[in-house]
């Protein structure tokens, strides 16, 4: 009998908008995908065809977020380790181990273990670092095209030059992270 291990990991803790998102994934021993790597290695069209395969492929997966409001109420960790208990919650199939990307685990009704760089090294990270970053850059297209003046399409809510000078021009909109500086620096300014 073999061990049903999910992958965890999320998109989205720099950025200053939007949720932050993750993904929780089985894979199944018996249909592998070529080219499993951490996402922000992969080109969007590599993601993207590769996140269908996933999709088709996998035993079990789940994606999910922590909002604006959650960030900003309980800080961007805190949000994140929801954002990952959700995710391995919302799988269809209970796994025996969830293996988490980076240093610290969230609190979870499964065992589970912390790998630095595991979604560089791990398939089932890997594949949960590429259905979290498409899910994530996909609402943030969504979000563009209601308020296309910031730019997210091109840098996804990051902190650029472009980013920053929209604030400056607009103000922060209902989806920025007010705890995150910039952000603070731009409503204080507006």
């Amino acid at each position: 009998m073999t061990l049903v291990v999910c992958g965890v990991d999320e998109a989205g803790r720099g950025p200053l908008a939007g949720p932050v998102v993750a993904a929780a994934v089985i894979l199944d021993p018996a249909r592998p995908i070529v080219g499993l790597a951490d996402s922000k290695k992969l080109s969007p069209r590599r993601r993207e065809a590769l996140a269908e395969e996933i999709r088709e492929k996998a035993l079990a997966f789940a994606v999910a977020s922590a909002s604006v409001e959650e960030i900003d109420r309980i800080n961007i960790l805190q949000a994140t380790m929801l954002a990952m208990r959700r995710a391995v919650e919302g799988l269809a199939t209970t796994p025996a181990l969830a293996l988490i990307d980076g240093n610290r685990c969230p609190v979870l009704a499964v065992p589970a273990r912390a790998i630095v760089g595991g979604d560089a090294t791990e398939p089932a990270i890997s594949a949960a670092s590429i259905l979290a970053k498409t899910a994530r850059d996909a609402e943030m297209c969504r979000l563009h095209a209601e308020r296309p003046e910031y730019g997210l399409d091109r840098h996804k809510g990051y902190d650029t030059v472009a980013h920053r000078a929209a604030l400056q021009l607009h103000g922060p909109a209902w989806f920025h992270r007010r705890s995150f500086a910039p952000v603070r620096k731009a409503a204080e300014a507006a």
